[in-house]
């Protein structure tokens, strides 16, 4: 079984639903729904908006998503307000920092919402230093929270793979530490962007034996 992603917008009620109901009965226990491309604005799009989806979808989706992004401004109140439209989980966006700390400890203590968070971290090999894949999905330009995140991703790029396990291991032990205790469930989630390599799963299995979602 397993988790995906839905983008809404470009699908009416009708036609959304119908592929909802196909994903849940192939064996999709949650589902988060993400809007429009980067190359396009919010709103844009003629269908179902991702936070319409929280609310419209809950009898045929019970575990139902949305993307966490802690370095992008004004996220306190946007995750509040899908939280609020029913989201019962969140997804982080790939993290190379441990911004997420004081992101969910601020939720923690203004909101009453204790969604289970998707923790996710991806894995850095040397091909990022030529393609920049990873530099592009967590761009946000103009803002030196990210602009930060992206140079601790150009130096993983370059290092050698113990380094790299070590730089990526602390960040996920600063983490668990940070938010463990804060009331959330939580679940992890580690991505080889690009395709499976022992590197990244002997990281991802360091990572584990320091803590995992079962123990």
């Amino acid at each position: 079984r397993g988790l995906c992603t839905q983008v809404t917008s470009f699908l009416d009620q009708e036609a959304l639903g119908k592929r909802l109901t196909v994903l849940s009965g192939a064996g999709f226990d949650g589902i988060a729904f993400v809007g429009v491309p980067r190359t396009m604005k919010d709103g844009e799009g003629e269908g179902v908006a991702p936070t319409d989806a929280l609310s419209i979808y809950e009898e045929l989706v019970p575990n139902r998503g949305a993307i966490l992004i802690p370095t992008r401004d004004g996220e306190q109140g946007r995750f509040n307000f899908k939280c609020e439209q029913g989201a019962t989980y969140g997804m982080t966006q790939l993290l190379y920092s441990d911004t997420i700390v004081e992101f969910l400890t601020e939720f923690a203590k203004t909101t009453d919402h204790r969604p289970e968070i998707l923790l996710s971290f991806g894995f850095v090999p040397k091909m990022e230093t030529k393609v920049g894949l990873i530099n592009w999905l967590i761009q946000d330009s103009g803002n030196p929270a990210v602009a930060a995140e992206q140079e601790f991703v150009t130096d993983l790029a370059q290092r050698e793979p113990a380094d790299k396990r070590r730089l990526m291991v602390d960040l996920y032990k600063r983490v668990i530490d940070g938010v463990a205790d804060l009331g959330f469930p939580l679940s992890v989630h580690f991505e080889a962007a690009y395709g499976v390599s022992k590197p990244a799963f002997e990281t991802f299995a360091e990572m584990l034996a320091y803590w995992a979602p079962d123990r």
